[in-house]
């Protein structure tokens, strides 16, 4: 029965991982896109790994702290890229819908 929850929350990490995909290739700017492609893949690759916690208990040691070395480097790696952006001089895209409907 274990199992099923694994595969379940396999699953919803799939799905974090394809809306991730799908928020990269529609968001304007490095600032959203870096959003997206942090957040989401975070919490997919945690659910990926209680999945494969539930479907192989002995694995639970390295998956737990494989779950807590991202759950540290992801926003660390974030923050990393937005400041080199800022630096670099990106700048936020301006909302279309509202530039139409002045």
């Amino acid at each position: 029965m274990i199992v099923y929850l694994g595969y379940i929350f396999i699953f919803f990490g799939i799905m974090a991982f394809l809306v991730s995909a799908i928020g990269l290739v529609r968001m304007p700017d490095v600032y959203t896109r870096m959003h997206v492609g942090t957040k989401t893949t975070t919490i997919g690759t945690i659910l990926v790994i209680f999945g494969a916690i539930c479907i192989e208990p002995s694995w639970a040691l390295k998956l737990i702290i494989l779950a807590i070395f991202i759950l540290l480097t992801n926003p660390l790696s974030s923050s990393v890229i937005a400041r080199a952006s800022h630096k670099d001089g990106a700048t936020l895209e301006s909302d279309e819908l509202k530039e139409i409907q002045k």
